[in-house]
Formats: C-alpha cells, structure tokens, sequence
C-alpha cells in the first residue's frame, strides 16, 4: 500500500505540474497589446450607464447575494458533514440496507447524497428565483421551474452513478493500483460529458430550431466561414420560456458543432446579434471549450490519484465510518466531500483563467467585425437586459465571475480602437 500511495503521490504532482504550465503558457493574459496609444482605457460605470442602471445593477446583486452565499455556505457546510462525520455512511448504510448488489448500493448513495444536498439547498434556490422574477428576469412558472430543479438533479445523479459504479468497480478489481484506471477513466469521462453534452444534456432544458432562412441566418454563417470556424446550423433556443436575458454561444465538435442563439436574442438589431456572435466564434475559433475540456480532464485524473492518498488515510475513514474496505458503499459520502473540498478550491483559478478567455473571445469579436461602436452598445444591451454586477467586489471576482464585467469589456473595445487607429467609441451617457 505504501508503494502504491508514493506512485499516486508522484502521479498526481506530475500531473498537476503539468496543468499549471499548461495554463500559464497557454492562457491569454493579454488579449490585446499591453502598449495602447495614448494608453488603455479605464472601466468606468458612470460612462455608458445612466445612474438609474447602476443603481439598478447594485440592488439587484444586493438582493440575489444572501441566497446566493448562504446556498454556497449550506451546501459546502452540509458536505463537510456527511463525508467526515460517521452522519452520511449511516444515511447510505440506513437507505441501502435493503440492497445486496454492490453496484444498486452505489447508485443509491448518489442518490440520496445528491437528493440530501439538493433538498437542503431548496430554499435558498427559491429565494433567489423569487429575486429573479421581482426584477423580470424570470418568466417560468413554479411548476415550471421545479421541473428544472427534478431535470438538473436526474443529470447530476446520472452522472455521479455512471462514474461512481466505474470506480467502485475498480476498487473491488484492484484495491491496490485502483487509482491509475481510476485516473485513465476520469480523463475518459470528462471528455466523453463534454461530446454528449450539446447532443444529450441540452434538449432536456431546451427546444431547439433552425433559425429560418433570411439574412441574419445568411450573415451568421457567412461570418462564420469567413472566419474559418466550421458551422452545421443556425439553431434557436426557447430561452424565452426561462428567462428575459440575452445570451448566444457555440456548442459542440466537429458534426455537431452548431450557433444557438437565445429566441430573446432575435429581437435585438442584427449587428449587434453578429457582434455576440463574433465572440462566440472566437471560442470556436481558439478551440476552447476544447481545450479547456483536456484541462479538466487532466486536472480530473491527477484530483483521482490524490485522492488515493486521502480515501487510504485511517484519520479520514476512522472519522467518517467509512468501512475497512475502499470499496465500501458507505465511503461515497467522504468520496464526495473530498471532491467538493477540490472543486471548491479549484473554482477561483477556473474563473481567473475564464475572464481572460472571455478577454481574448471579445478582441476576437472586434477583429472579426472591426465595429467596436456595436460592440459597446451590444455590451451594454447585454449588462442592462441581463442586470449584470457592473462593480463585482473581490469575493464575487474570487468565488463568481467567469466573464468581465461589462464596463471593462466596453474599455477593452476602446482600448481596440486606439490600437487599431479606429475612431473610439464615445460614451453612451454623452450621447
């Protein structure tokens, strides 16, 4: 055993080595020039939206924080509690004392674990949605919107079984070396989520359509060939049943790969449609989601062989009563708290190296349709439509935010202009 926890040990610094090389070399720290004549552009607020927006903007975040933080505080606290207390292996010994077959056992301690957590977390998520629908930006109706809740909990559950039946399966077979297959299925899994995902995951919230023919659908492909990116379909998703917010993105590889565009979307001028787009594409075009799947995946399997070392730790399972075999059933619930504990501290990076994409997909956008003039009245529609935190504080940047605020995304965009000798865009309270 002592053998195999050096390997895992040495395993996982490797691999975690690896991804941070990967991502100080690769990620776009500076997605435009440092040196901007007459010098970049500061964000500021009080440029391009009125008071009564500000104001509106820093209500709204006032309201949706409590929930928010105290769902984040509940569900992380409650975790911590059934993984390193001997409270979860009861619970998943008391739920499956029934069931013989080990993989049964399995499938119902995700279950349950994944059941608990959601059920404990309810009211806050009720809470927040009611923020939602006070400021217009929710349009689903209760019913509607616990369908949503029972949806996101079946796909959290199935995933959580898939890959906790494979696991168990190789705890059982090889108690010893466990970890490596552990690790090479991890790697395996996350790339295979993240194919299905637009195909198998996405019709479940939504319905999806070609967007009809006519010009925008013409210039949205047409854009994308001349970008180089390979596009199968326009498609249209009925966002509009959800949600009053604004949004576009690129999904999917290869044959699958595909523009959807909110229907709330549609009713805005097509330039702007184009400008969002164009951000997308930039995605696309940098292979992203791509590489940021090979990232995870990495991240993954060297997370699978640390926790070789902390599931084989007699502290650990003494304290939560996890049984005297890794393969215990009852061990799902340290498995999970582990887990969490790891995303948990994984997050502030993940939305470090996020925003600076984000950054780069926005230069992008305004090489692409060399029009910063809608790419700040776009991102301006786009913060006030979906209230958007236009002065996040510093725990909000550490825990929240993947995408620039919309202000620094605005001064990026005259910071390109300066760069590139085009006229910079005014700001929109001046007009």
């Amino acid at each position: 055993m002592r053998r195999s926890r050096i390997a895992a040990a040495i395993t996982a610094a490797v691999l975690f080595a690896a991804v941070g090389v990967i991502l100080a070399v690769t990620t776009p720290w500076h997605p435009i020039p440092e040196h901007v004549p007459g010098g970049s552009v500061a964000a500021d607020p009080a440029l391009d939206f009125t008071p009564a927006e500000i104001e509106r903007s820093r209500a709204f975040d006032a309201a949706l924080n409590p929930p928010a933080y105290a769902r984040f505080v509940l569900g992380l606290a409650l975790v911590l509690l059934l993984g390193l207390t001997p409270l979860g292996s009861r619970l998943i010994a008391w739920t499956t004392a029934r069931v013989r077959r080990w993989p049964l056992r399995v499938v119902g301690a995700a279950l349950v674990l994944t059941a608990v957590l959601r059920l404990a977390r309810l009211p806050f998520s009720i809470w927040s949605e009611s923020v939602l629908r006070r400021y217009g930006l929710s349009t689903q109706s209760w019913p509607e919107w616990l369908v949503d809740q029972a949806k996101s909990l079946g796909v959290t559950w199935a995933i959580w079984s898939i890959a906790l039946v494979l696991l168990y399966g190789l705890l059982r077979r090889f108690p010893r070396y466990w970890w490596t297959g552990a690790a090479a299925g991890g790697f395996a899994l996350v790339l295979a989520v993240s194919f299905a995902y637009p195909v198998v995951v996405e019709p479940v919230f939504n319905k999806f359509h070609s967007l009809p023919a006519g010009k925008l659908r013409t210039d949205l492909l047409a854009m994308a060939e001349r970008d180089g990116v390979p596009v199968e379909d326009v498609l249209v998703a009925d966002a509009s049943r959800r949600t009053t917010a604004l949004n576009a993105y690129v999904s999917g590889f290869g044959s699958t790969r595909r523009i959807v565009v909110y229907d709330t979307l549609l009713k805005s001028p097509p330039e702007r449609i184009e400008s969002i787009v164009a951000h997308e594409l930039g995605h696309a075009k940098h292979k992203d989601v791509l590489h940021g799947t090979l990232i995870g995946a990495l991240g993954v399997a060297g997370a699978v062989c640390l926790l070789q070392l902390l599931m084989t730790s007699p502290g650990l399972r003494r304290r939560a009563q996890a049984g005297e075999s890794l393969a215990d059933p009852r061990s799902v619930a340290l498995l999970l708290a582990l887990v969490t504990v790891a995303s948990t501290l994984g997050g502030p990076v993940q939305n470090l190296i996020s925003r600076h994409i984000e950054a780069r997909a926005d230069a992008h956008a305004l090489d692409l349709t060399r029009d910063p003039e809608t790419f700040v009245t776009m991102q301006h529609e786009l913060s006030v439509r979906n209230i958007s935190d236009l002065r996040p504080d510093a725990l909000e940047y550490l825990l929240w935010v993947s995408h620039p605020a919309g202000p620094e995304r605005i001064a990026m965009a005259r910071s390109w202009a300066r760069q590139n000798h085009m006229p910079e865009p005014s700001p929109l309270t001046r007009r």
